[in-house]
């Protein structure tokens, strides 16, 4: 069976709302997906993913600090050629954390199957803008499929 991975960081728990509906958009076309806090992830097992999508919320118009230090081990981690997807948290008018990270799964030699997307969430804290969940599960159904 296919894996996947979904790992992310949220600060108010949009971005981890995000992920999930990622997950479950993948669930859906058949892969077998874990979805993993930034925190809580094994770096030993991240070579047996197909497919990684990793997301954070965009803070100081950039990427968050616990996905920043995430990012800097992976570099430790052989991903070449793994497909990879980044997403992030956003409001409307403000810099973004998914291009950052896409940026830096390209140095990696990842494959990058999707260009990155953003939720647009209405305050600092949220909420979500409306309909934010299901396209995202759309894109985790399409992810899936490549």
């Amino acid at each position: 069976m296919r894996k996947a991975v979904v790992i992310y960081d949220s600060k108010f728990g949009n971005t981890e709302k995000i992920a999930k509906a990622l997950s479950e958009g993948m669930k859906r076309e058949g892969l077998d997906v874990d979805c993993v806090r930034v925190d809580k992830v094994d770096f030993d097992k991240l070579t047996e993913y197909e497919i990684m999508a990793i997301g954070a919320p965009t803070q100081w118009l950039g990427t968050s600090g616990p996905m920043t230090e995430f990012l800097k081990k992976l570099e430790n981690v052989n991903l070449q050629n793994k497909k990879a997807f980044a997403f992030d948290t956003r409001l409307r008018a403000r810099g973004s954390a998914a291009k950052g990270i896409e940026n830096r799964l390209k140095k990696l030699q990842m494959i990058i199957i999707k260009p990155y997307a953003s939720a647009i969430v209405k305050g600092m804290e949220g909420p979500l803008e409306e309909d934010a969940e299901k396209n995202f599960t759309q894109i985790g159904s399409e992810i899936a499929k490549i």
